[in-house]
């Protein structure tokens, strides 16, 4: 063969390979509303930078006819290219070959991109739309599965992991993107299910489609499972390369930092009259958030889920952080399971990535009843509590308003290793509110007072004195359990010097193999 038609046979099979399972069910892909896999690495990738690995590998199976059905790179795309100059790997899922099925081939293309992800430290990747297992290859698909779980696993904490989902990703295929750091889904295109809505009519009897079971809505309300929902693909695209901006490229770096126009010292005046009068009446913490880091700019992750905590990315002086506060807007801002293990999974990956913590307190306490105890709200609780308690990167908290009880101590307080622990004047930090103290400081006293009008006067006046005794920050600081009282217009700037002061922060745990979280 002359070297010319060498050169052409290359050519023609690229051509071929990036067709994926032909034309027509690129067209067909087209007509749901979905991109192909490499359309989605095309939009995700800086122009220009993708360097394909594996573009010629096809399947080994010859069983159930598969001998006569070959398809150039066997449904997924897999490779490395950069997101604003920065490397990442990426794996691209091909819904028009075998419906994005599985196979040992399949497996081994992303295990590569995987390694070497692993081995330059750089992020990955993975984009979802597949059927799952490829069953004509049997046991070889299930290995092919673990060998994927096992290294998420090796990489968590190393490299950070993001999986998006457009399209459908069931039964074994749900615990790779379940094993990474973020998982984002589609609105309408995208779903998670362990077992589809025909087994489950099989077992329990229940009718649901897939979009009940497990479409994005639902996992990002009610199951926690999706951090982010988008719109359609372009936008969750965009999203990813969002997200990517605020991480370091592995655990041994720090996060990039970006340049910053906004004013170190730029005061908010209207943070000094924000938090109301009366302290039963909630707030949007998200508008406090938005005043004081770098031109407004807060990523939000888990949005929908558990909304009585807030957490997500901001920058400050062009650095990047990992805010937690607490939502006075919806359940008082009171922490209970959901909000508990978001916040607490929130906070172990920042410190495994060298993000420095924010942490914003306006909290009652944790949510009472039967359901929450039956549920676990202990050892839930102390998930938070100990992902705080764990955290080794630089730590600031400031109280804006109630820091009660236990979940005082759980929101990143100095006794937990904060750093700097600031409170506004309007911070009240106390065992209970006063209404609760009351009952239980003056109950002797209260039984004996039977006339209703002295009754009430007599409580009103002990409540009084216990908020001026407990409702203001000022008792704490008398122990140096709050190292200032700031003025709220001042926060931006106070948030900043202190991230500066701890820049070179060294702190570390004891030596262990791991420690045994409470699950």
């Amino acid at each position: 063969m002359a070297f010319e038609d060498k050169i052409k046979e290359l050519l023609d099979k690229r051509e071929l390979a990036k067709l994926g399972g032909g034309q027509k069910r690129i067209d067909a892909q087209h007509a749901k509303g979905k991109m192909t896999a490499r359309e989605r690495i095309d939009l995700l990738l800086d122009e220009g930078s993708f360097e394909e690995f594996d573009m010629f590998v096809t399947h080994r199976c010859t069983d159930f006819g598969l001998e006569k059905q070959e398809y150039l790179s066997d449904g997924v795309v897999t490779g490395h290219g950069t997101i604003d100059g920065r490397v990442v790997y990426v794996f691209s899922q091909d819904f028009t070959v075998f419906g994005g099925s599985l196979s040992e081939s399949f497996a081994k293309k992303i295990c590569k991109v995987m390694d070497q992800a692993m081995k330059v430290g750089a992020p990955l990747i993975g984009i979802n739309d597949s059927g799952g297992a490829r069953i004509q290859e049997g046991v070889q698909s299930l290995a092919g599965y673990a060998e994927i779980f096992e290294r998420n696993i090796l990489a968590s904490g190393v490299i950070p992991q993001i999986s998006a989902i457009f399209g459908p990703c069931a039964g074994g295929a749900v615990y790779s993107p379940a094993l990474t750091d973020f998982i984002l889904m589609s609105k309408e295109s995208s779903y998670m299910f362990v077992t589809g809505p025909k087994v489950v009519k099989t077992v329990t009897g229940e009718i649901v489609t897939d979009e009940e079971l497990g479409g994005a809505t639902v996992h990002g309300s009610k199951s926690g499972v999706t951090h982010m929902i988008a719109e359609d693909e372009r936008e969750g695209i965009l999203l990813v390369r969002k997200l990517i901006s605020f991480m370091p490229q592995n655990n041994l770096e720090e996060a990039p930092i970006m340049p910053c126009d906004d004013p170190i010292d730029r005061l908010e005046d209207s943070l000094n009259y924000f938090i109301p009068e009366n302290p039963n009446k909630p707030y949007d913490v998200k508008d406090i958030i938005h005043a004081i880091v770098d031109n407004g700019e807060f990523l939000e992750i888990h949005r929908h889920y558990a909304p009585n905590i807030v957490v997500g990315f901001s920058r400050f002086n062009g650095q990047s952080v990992g805010i937690i506060a607490n939502q006075p807007s919806y359940l008082a801002g009171v922490l209970d399971i959901n909000a508990s293990r978001k916040a607490a999974r929130f906070v172990r990956f920042c410190d495994a990535f060298n993000i420095p913590l924010v942490t914003l307190v306006d909290v009652p306490g944790f949510l009472p009843g039967t359901a929450q105890e039956y549920g676990g709200i202990i050892i839930h609780g102390a998930k938070l509590l100990f992902a705080y308690g764990e955290a080794t990167v630089p730590k600031i908290t400031i109280i804006l308003r109630k820091a009660y009880g236990g979940a005082y101590d759980v929101m990143s307080s100095k006794h937990l290793r904060g750093d700097i622990n600031y409170a506004w004047p309007t911070a009240e930090i106390a065992v209970m509110g006063p209404k609760g103290a009351i009952e239980i400081l003056h109950s002797k006293k209260l039984g004996e007072l039977t006339d209703q009008a002295e009754r009430d006067a007599y409580i009103l006046k002990a409540e009084n004195e216990y908020k001026e005794k407990f409702a203001n920050p000022y008792n704490a600081a008398k122990y140096g359990f709050i190292d200032d009282v700031i003025e709220p217009r001042n926060t931006r700037f106070r948030i900043i010097r202190a991230l500066q002061a701890l820049a070179t922060k060294k702190d570390t745990n004891p030596p262990k193999k791991h420690c045994n979280i409470p699950l």
